[in-house]
């Protein structure tokens, strides 16, 4: 069986050779890079199946290697996992906007980051009507204008709820443990507290209205999306 390939861009090497290391355990056929140019050049060589991207790398930077990638017919379907030392909300919004589809911020812990590999892996494995926006039961979430809509009517969510609802609404049926919707709507994984998500959970419901049932409770666990026709 092929391995799956994935590209590491990173310019922080005691963070480069971790992740080399881990992915390389896990049976992943990986390269790195250091610099946007090395990024882009390696991509053109050999396509790879995923891009662990980082933000702040020496020019051209990961925004804009994501944006050339996207642009190019031979690695637009390439999955990128944005990698970063930022942590506003914004940033994130202009990464997923230039094409990225999860994004990480540093400190990290080195098995979600992981999982959350596989889980893009599997996605682009999975026939998807767009990788852009996702319709389920009258709600439509177009993540590339972050714009959500329920019955046509245009929903305005935070950043967070935004990022909570497109994790849910993206495998209706799983359920998600607060850690991991903590981790996949704020792209944190320290300083925060896992009941937080509980917060951002309430008031997405409460702007679904008639949907809020849609977002299920798994008692001791976390919440899963859970349609009435998936």
């Amino acid at each position: 069986m092929t391995k799956p390939r994935v590209l590491i861009v990173e310019d922080e090497i005691p963070i480069l050779d971790a992740l080399l290391y881990n992915l390389q355990k896990e049976n992943f056929d990986v390269t790195t890079a250091t610099d946007g140019r090395e990024a882009l050049r390696k991509c053109q060589s050999q396509v790879p199946d995923i891009v662990i991207l980082d933000l702040m790398i020496p020019p051209p930077d990961g925004l804009q290697v994501c944006r050339e990638l996207r642009s190019d017919p031979r690695t637009k379907n390439v999955r990128i996992l944005m990698l970063t030392a930022k942590d506003h909300e914004t940033d994130e919004i202009v990464g997923f906007n230039m094409g990225a589809d999860d994004y990480v911020a540093k400190p990290f812990r080195m098995r979600p980051l992981i999982e959350r590999v596989k889980a893009l892996l599997r996605r682009a494995g999975a026939e998807e009507p767009s990788g852009d926006i996702t319709v389920v039961d009258g709600i439509t979430i177009d993540r590339k204008n972050h714009m959500v809509t329920v019955d046509e009517n245009e929903l305005i969510l935070t950043p967070t709820e935004f990022r909570l609802l497109w994790t849910l609404a993206r495998q209706p049926g799983r359920t998600f443990s607060r850690n991991e919707l903590l981790d996949c709507s704020r792209g944190e994984d320290a300083n925060s507290m896992e009941r937080t998500i509980d917060v951002h959970v309430r008031a997405l419901r409460k702007k679904l209205s008639a949907r809020a049932e849609l977002i299920e409770t798994i008692r001791g666990i976390g919440y899963r999306f859970k349609p009435d026709r998936i």
